[in-house]
Parts: C-alpha cells; structure tokens; sequence
C-alpha cells in the first residue's frame, strides 16, 4: 500500500516510523502533560519529528488500507490516541489557529520542545 499511495507522507516505511514516533512520543508512561512541537524541517522524513505529523501519516494510511489490516492498525492507533488525549491538553484557542477542523490531534497545546 505504502508503494502504491499517490500521498506524499505515505512512502515505503512510513507507516513503521510514524508508529515508533507516536510510541515514542507518548513513552516514558506517567501524568505528567506532554506538549507537541513542530518539526523544524518540512521534508517528508523529518516531518515526523511533529508528532501530530506521524498522527496525520497514520490516518492516511488507514484510509487506504484494506479491511482486515486497517481493522488491526485502527486496534494499535485506538491505544495510543487514549494515551495521546490523556497526556496532553486541550487547545482552547485550536479554533483560532488555521487547525485542521476534522484532526483532533491537531487541537491539543504545543510548545517550543517536547517537554515531559
């Protein structure tokens, strides 16, 4: 599928890096707030440094996705979104910015760094 998409973020891989960066956003565990950032550089690859990038990455790729292997990566997806929302915080001005409207991801509060 990765092969096939006319998408630009979907290439060969990327479906495995935007799930390590989703994971490795949201690792270690704990309560403490997490805040996104921007990715300082806009190719394909480094975009992936915006968690709420590899978020995006992963919805495209479950659209396209045959039935049963999008059933499975939706299951992988479901956790780490309840980890995602649990960790970070609400945007109360998302509205304001130019968000997209149908991300949720994308409505959270960010920071200059990751911080944790």
């Amino acid at each position: 599928m990765e092969s096939l998409s006319g998408d630009y973020d979907v290439f060969p891989g990327a479906t495995a890096r935007a799930l390590r960066r989703f994971q490795a956003f949201l690792y270690p565990p704990g309560r403490r707030p997490l805040y996104p950032q921007d990715a300082h550089c806009s190719c394909r690859v480094c975009s992936f440094d915006d968690v709420r990038h590899a978020r995006d990455v992963l919805e495209e790729v479950l659209q396209e996705l045959p039935f049963r292997a999008r059933a499975e990566l939706k299951h992988r997806v479901a956790h780490l979104d309840a980890a995602y929302l649990d960790r970070t915080l609400p945007d109360p001005f998302a509205e304001r910015r130019q968000c997209r409207a149908d991300t949720w991801w994308h409505h959270r509060l960010t920071a200059d760094g990751e911080a944790r």
